[in-house]
């Protein structure tokens, strides 16, 4: 979006811009906005186009995309015109005081969320709305009458186009609405539609072999499946064949069950990702798909697309075949019990023993020569637990292990084999460290003692920093930093590598019952199979728009889940006022913060009047923990020693 109205400053070809940046152009256009010159289309002089802002007393500010206002446009809130914080707007300019640019917004181009959160509260003799993300309180499209009859703190979810209430979630004293606020700030749906439901459920709990007559039967091998041990959906199931050095790796048919445009297909597409809780799920698709026929569970038939990949004796794959099959998968394994296999090299089943143990030996080799180009970053993974009642119990890190690793390398090779198949469709890339941000990082580093050189060959130069830092026995830390200065590795229509892994072109194939993503390339592959050009050009049809779409979507449902932990944090910072934490800094740019590093773990700590370098280890007091935006306020009370 930003892109399109930047351009939109030198000239944009409609031809060469997505549907919805052809719908937005069109509304621009009826407002005398833009202009039309032979075929490009400009912005017109005396319109600006950014993204707004809202301060505590309601006067607005808009972050230009054109780089000759190098101030903030002012919007006085009456000329706000419904649009709230974050929003991409549309303003008309008019001259201030003192010469300073002022403006009214005359359009919401894209809003920053289709639906908020706000909370009852009294001023006065006014029932107001306080919006849980900026803290703006504004009067709701509701009698005072109707809203004095709720109890204050009564949360709200509003439509933002139409300024409406659509749901009563809860009231803010109930530890359990904290799921309800999450979801309802990101307009996330935590139910179906019975049309949904009917569509998933319509096709049963079992395989008919008999109607797959086409497909290849596999149930006679020895898949087997590995996952978290509270996992639910199985979308993969690997095998190997040591003797013929043949890697199988067969993951869910979504796209057998999920046709293009059907009422399933529109709410995956509207989700883009499943979302998890540390007590629940928010699956992409019904749980009758999710959780059942799509699901590869231990035991019963399930319809699968194969993987069936070739290696000698150098661990090159020499033949990667791809086919639709039926398979059986014999056992469902968790990490944990993979481990101990592995470190004791025994089972009671000799056939899954040997199988483990030789894709084991062969995964070691496949990820040895992987990071040879590749990165090995290791990272360790918050995971959250509750209690019976809601309130945050525990944390840990899930670090990886040998059985992480092994399942990981199958299903890189899977998603490379994929990526390889077809020249345009859905990729994941991933650009090079941003080098904005390779200053940051270098100074970082040599605060903790690293002098690291900037190196124009990037990966040359993190591969030193990590050994080094292997040496100083910093490797996590280290590899924090580093990740923090990398660009997120997005979704786009043509491949431009994976810097990360080091791969020259990678997809998503793997997880089709919980990324969208996956199921569009089952669809794109199996059309490929078929050398049906029209049915793959067809459903590349907006594909680019699909790509940006996914991209913020997957930012989404990560910011879900850390709002949501980030309210059990405030919850249980708030029993805690006064109390001092053992923390790190995490942060010391434009704020200070530190991430606590005690019994709990994990939660972001805002510092007041302190900095220090990225790293340093503090003892922290708790002074404020704000439950309505999951905030948690702190001071240094001492410099802790290493």
């Amino acid at each position: 979006m930003k892109t399109f109205l930047e351009n939109l400053l030198i000239g944009v070809d409609e031809s060469s811009i997505t549907q919805q940046e052809k719908e937005i152009l069109r509304n621009m256009q009826m407002l005398n906005a833009v202009s039309k010159k032979k075929k490009l289309s400009f912005l017109n002089d005396g319109f600006v186009c950014g993204r707004l802002d809202i301060s505590v007393n309601g006067t607005g500010y808009i972050n230009a995309y054109d780089k000759r206002y190098k101030d903030d446009i002012i919007v006085e809130n009456r000329d706000i015109n419904s649009s709230k914080v974050g929003d991409i707007v549309l303003a008309k300019l008019t001259k201030g005081k003192k010469g300073r640019n002022k403006g009214k917004i005359l359009l919401t181009l894209k809003p920053a969320f289709l639906t908020s959160v706000v909370y009852t509260k009294k001023f006065g003799k006014e029932i107001l709305g306080v919006n849980v993300k900026s803290g703006l309180a504004y009067a709701l499209k509701a009698t005072q009458k109707s809203l004095k009859q709720m109890p204050l703190g009564t949360l709200l979810k509003i439509n933002n186009q139409k300024d409406e209430i659509v749901e009563v979630l809860g009231n803010l004293d109930d530890v359990w609405v904290d799921e309800k606020i999450s979801l309802a700030i990101y307009n996330k749906n935590s139910e179906f539609s019975d049309v949904c439901e009917k569509e998933a459920k319509s096709f049963g709990d079992s395989v008919d072999r008999s109607l797959y007559p086409n497909r290849i039967d596999l149930r006679e091998l020895e898949f087997c499946t590995i996952d978290p041990v509270d996992a639910k959906d199985f979308d993969d199931a690997i095998y190997y064949d040591a003797k013929k050095c043949e890697l199988y790796v067969a993951i869910a048919d979504v796209s057998e069950y999920v046709n293009a445009y059907t009422a399933i297909d529109k709410e995956a597409k509207f989700r883009g990702f499943s979302i998890y809780f540390p007590h629940k799920a928010i699956p992409m698709l019904p749980r009758a798909l999710s959780e059942n026929i799509c699901s590869l569970k231990p035991d019963v038939d399930r319809l699968a697309f194969v993987f069936k990949i070739t290696i000698d004796k150098d661990f090159n794959a020499t033949k990667e075949e791809l086919f639709e099959a039926i398979i059986r998968s014999k056992k469902r394994f968790n990490y944990d019990e993979v481990d101990e296999i592995l470190r004791t090299k025994s089972y009671a089943d000799k056939k899954l023993l040997d199988m483990l143990l030789a894709v084991e030996e062969l995964t070691l080799n496949l990820r040895k020569i992987r990071l040879k180009t590749g990165f090995d970053f290791r990272t360790k993974e918050l995971r959250m637990s509750l209690d019976e009642s809601g309130n945050l119990k525990s944390t840990r890190f899930e670090v990886s292990t040998p059985s992480h690793d092994l399942i990981e390398d199958c299903m890189l090779m899977a998603n490379k084999a994929a990526a390889k198949r077809i020249s345009k469709g859905i990729f994941r890339n991933h650009d090079a460290i941003d080098l904005k941000k390779v200053d940051f990082l270098l100074q970082d580093l040599l605060a903790l003692g690293i002098d690291a050189k900037f190196d124009p060959d990037i990966a040359k130069m993190v591969e030193g920093i990590q050994k080094i830092a292997d040496d100083m026995g910093m490797r996590e830390e280290i590899d924090k930093l580093i990740i923090k200065a990398q660009k997120k590795a997005e979704y786009a229509t043509l491949p431009k590598g994976h810097f990360g892994l080091g791969f020259g072109e990678y997809s998503h194939f793997t997880s089709p019952i919980r990324r969208y993503s996956d199921l569009i390339l089952h669809r794109l592959l199996k059309a490929n199979l078929a050398d049906d050009k029209r049915l793959f050009n067809y459903l590349l049809l907006n594909i680019e728009e699909t790509c940006v779409s996914l991209n913020e979507l997957e930012r989404e449902a990560d910011k879900v889940a850390y709002d949501f932990m980030d309210r059990k944090f405030a919850r249980w910072a708030s029993e805690r006022i006064g109390q001092k934490v053992q923390c790190y800094i995490d942060e010391n740019s434009n704020i200070t913060t530190a991430k606590l590093d005690d019994k709990i773990k994990g939660a972001r700590i805002y510092i007041i009047n302190y900095t220090a370098d990225v790293l340093t280890r503090v003892l922290v007091e708790i002074l404020e923990a704000d439950i309505v935006s999951g905030k948690i306020i702190g001071r240094v009370v001492k410099k802790l020693n290493v």
